[in-house]
């Protein structure tokens, strides 16, 4: 496989899986793909992410506190917005498709709220993936950081997919920042971004069949000529 082509396999291979096997990743693996997403281009190079890797008895403790937080309902507020405050199309659209996409996998019918809370939970013990990531930045940093951000994910997931691995980026890890704060010692001077799951997909899981739908070139695309 040529260069060129084995950088588009991961692109296009990339998905937020959504269950995985219990299958160990040694951690001189994690570090590599670590160091690769630390290629990722920032502003003045100033690289502003922080990583937390969580395996073993603390991702354990991790998520059955989460888990605890979800189940109960305990109220905590993000820390930022990462969808939009008022819904509209073609937003809207998109995101309905993909949600009853996942629940037609998942065997959720329409209007059951318990399934929905307790596919939305699964998130919080980070689909069973043997290692889960929690990725903060810095409180006072501004949004071109957050966009470096976005690089830095994206290259660490490719960088999976190039080792058989799969990954889930997940803002649901950012609704219990206090959770989160408390269980790993992270700093008020940091802001929890959102976590990923890391780890084999498993191949019976039903969810893992979505393959969510991109919209073609031209809809979002403008070609200027002279």
């Amino acid at each position: 496989m040529t260069e060129r082509n084995a950088v588009d396999a991961a692109i296009t291979s990339r998905r937020s899986v959504r269950g995985f096997r219990p299958d160990p990743v040694p951690e001189a693996t994690i570090r590599d793909l670590i160091a690769l997403a630390g290629r990722a281009p920032s502003g003045s190079n100033i690289q502003p992410w922080t990583v937390h890797v969580v395996t073993g008895s603390a991702l354990r403790r991790l998520t059955g506190a989460l888990s605890a937080a979800h189940d109960n309902d305990v109220p905590e507020a993000r820390e930022y917005e990462y969808y939009p405050v008022t819904w509209r199309e073609p937003y809207l659209g998109r995101r309905r498709a993909l949600g009853w996409q996942l629940y037609g996998l998942a065997g959720i019918a329409k209007g059951d709220k318990a399934g929905a809370k307790r596919q939305m939970g699964r998130n919080f013990t980070f689909f069973g993936a043997p290692i889960g990531l929690v990725f903060t930045i810095a409180r006072d940093l501004e949004q071109g950081s957050w966009l470096d951000y976005g690089m830095f994910l994206q290259t660490l997931m490719l960088a999976a997919r190039g080792r058989g691995l799969d990954t889930c980026p997940q803002a649901a890890i950012a609704s219990y920042p206090g959770v989160v704060r408390a269980e790993l010692g992270i700093p008020e001077s940091e802001m929890v971004v959102c976590g990923m799951a890391l780890g084999f997909a498993d191949p019976e899981e039903p969810v893992n069949r979505l393959r969510a739908e991109r919209e073609p070139v031209e809809v979002y695309t403008t070609f200027h000529e002279a």
